[in-house]
């Protein structure tokens, strides 16, 4: 017999919490309400598990973290990465070059912790992350790029390293907001990942729900048996929903809850 009913996997960012803002009370009301229903909640996230543990701690997630735009799972719990699919070495190499010749702001995910190219803009948000976390949930920040990794957050690049990522085979590229633009491995994505974790709990399709606001989480709406759109979403997440709630400010993840999730279950 399924240890849950139902499951429900959320993106972070502008659906469950407002990047750098804890999650609000009323969508900590909504996982609470979930769990008595009896379903179970995971994120499913562009973030390495290092930068989602601490919440996922705080709302008493226990099954794997969809991570890295689903190019890893990982264990919320013992805070590790289960599965990482990471970059063979010629195309690693390859990224890599092209980044540091290019000055390009790219940011390495690694199940061993995070890299910042010189050009890398996202450093400020990680040392505030850190200096709010406990010392065992920091976020490593790797000296070197010597290590393997599943994933590479590029801001704001131009025209021509775009284009020269996107001609690499084998590799997927999708934006996971407006400028963001994520690099990972072929064959890899949030919906892959949410399909892997539903059919390890026996969860039928039509108990899964996915909520998202970007492009990036159209494979997560897609293989969900109910996707829900934020309001103010692209447009293209908008046209795979079932169901559109409020946007994130307004605790639009509490309103799906309460509005579309928990009638169809109970």
């Amino acid at each position: 017999m399924c240890k849950y009913k139902f499951l429900v996997a959320t993106d972070m960012d502008y659906t469950l919490l407002l990047p750098g803002k804890p999650v609000s009370k009323a969508n900590r009301l909504a996982i609470k309400a979930i769990e008595e229903a009896g379903g179970c909640v995971t994120l499913a996230t562009g973030r390495t598990f290092y930068l989602c543990g601490t919440y996922a701690r705080d709302l008493g997630i226990t099954i794997p973290l969809i991570t890295s735009n689903g190019a890893a799972l990982s264990d919320p719990v013992e805070l590790k990465d289960i599965k990482s699919v990471d970059f063979p070495p010629h195309i690693l190499k390859t990224l890599i070059d092209l980044f540091e010749d290019k000055n390009v702001d790219a940011t390495g995910y690694s199940s061993e912790g995070l890299y910042f190219f010189p050009a890398s803009s996202r450093r400020g948000f990680i040392d505030d992350y850190n200096s709010k976390a406990p010392d065992n949930m920091r976020v490593p920040i790797l000296d070197k790029p010597d290590v393997s990794f599943n994933k590479f957050l590029l801001i704001s690049p131009d025209r021509e390293v775009t284009e020269r990522v996107m001609s690499i085979p084998k590799l997927q590229v999708v934006s996971s907001a407006r400028d963001f633009l994520d690099v990972m491995m072929a064959g890899t994505s949030k919906g892959l990942a949410l399909k892997e974790i539903a059919s390890s709990y026996g969860i039928p399709d039509n108990m899964v729900f996915a909520l998202g606001d970007s492009e990036n989480d159209i494979s997560l709406l897609k293989e969900a048996g109910h996707a829900i759109a934020m309001a103010g979403s692209d447009s293209k997440v908008i046209d795979v929903a079932e169901f559109v709630t409020s946007d994130c400010a307004s605790d639009g993840f509490a309103r799906a809850v309460e509005e579309f999730i928990l009638p169809l279950v109970r």
